[in-house]
């Protein structure tokens, strides 16, 4: 994310902060409940954010997680393309061998 971005949605999220609150207002609220209000549905949107970015972190869902599995995938689908014949039979055998000692 930009510099520019966060600076977006940081604004963006002060701008609804005030739409909430003008909106209590007509609703007919006072000036002290319509605060507590929007506030409070500013913090249930922060910590409702806070839960999905929780939830991607311990998922590995995020951007770099993927980005990094994309690139291994294409590391090693472009080194196995170099190996020859010989290579991979040798590589195949000492699989091969792991998996009977792990066995």
């Amino acid at each position: 994310m930009r510099r520019i971005d966060a600076i977006g949605i940081g604004f963006g999220i002060f701008l609804a902060g005030g739409l909430v609150y003008l909106l209590l207002r007509q609703v007919g609220l006072d000036n002290i409940h319509a605060g507590i209000w929007s506030q409070a549905v500013l913090v249930a949107g922060l910590i409702g954010w806070l839960l999905t970015y929780l939830f991607r972190v311990v998922n590995q869902k995020m951007t770099y997680h993927q980005q990094r599995q994309q690139y291994e995938q294409a590391y090693f689908q472009k080194r196995l393309a170099q190996l020859s014949g010989e290579e991979l039979e040798k590589i195949q055998a000492e699989i091969q061998q792991e998996e009977q000692h792990q066995v």
